[in-house]
């Protein structure tokens, strides 16, 4: 199973340290630094805007406690911001991350397939083509299993917090 070094909302503003209580807006960011993804949480008024590495970042209220969860709503331009911020990425997290958050915005119908290859590296490719604006993508198949694609995806959902 692939595994994410990254933790969930943290309900403390990493700008002042406080708790974020139930109701409060706040605001997150996912950063690479040194190969790994990092999710930051900062209370609405302590937010500095995005950092400049930042792959995405959104905004949100903290549950309260007893409240039935919605069902999360997925963003597709999010989800299609972090994609594109992930294009240079060569580590296995943003590789897999990436290739994840392409078979959703195919399921979503923002991405169509148009073909597999290999590319210089021996490596499986998929092919898609941006149903909105026509851009062509090349993606890199980490290869794999249900199993790990669905352990992928549910920590997609959970870092962008949309679990």
């Amino acid at each position: 199973m692939t595994e994410y070094d990254i933790q969930g909302p943290t309900r403390v503003c990493t700008a002042t340290g406080r708790e974020l209580k139930p109701g409060d807006r706040f605001f997150a960011a996912l950063t690479e630094t040194d190969g790994k993804l990092v999710r930051s949480d900062f209370a609405a008024e302590a937010w500095p805007g995005p950092p400049q590495n930042a792959v995405a970042y959104w905004s949100g209220k903290v549950p309260i406690a007893g409240q039935k969860p919605r069902k999360p709503v997925v963003n597709d331009d999010l989800l299609l911001d972090c994609f594109d911020r992930l294009k240079d990425s060569a580590d296995p997290d943003g590789l897999n991350f990436r290739y994840v958050a392409t078979l959703l915005l195919m399921r979503r119908k923002r991405f169509k397939f148009e073909d597999a290859a290999r590319d210089a590296d021996g490596r499986d490719v998929l092919i898609v083509r941006d149903a909105r604006g026509g851009a062509i993508h090349h993606v890199v198949d980490p290869r794999l299993n249900d199993e790990q694609i669905t352990a992928v995806q549910t920590e997609v959902f959970r870092v962008l917090g949309w679990e």
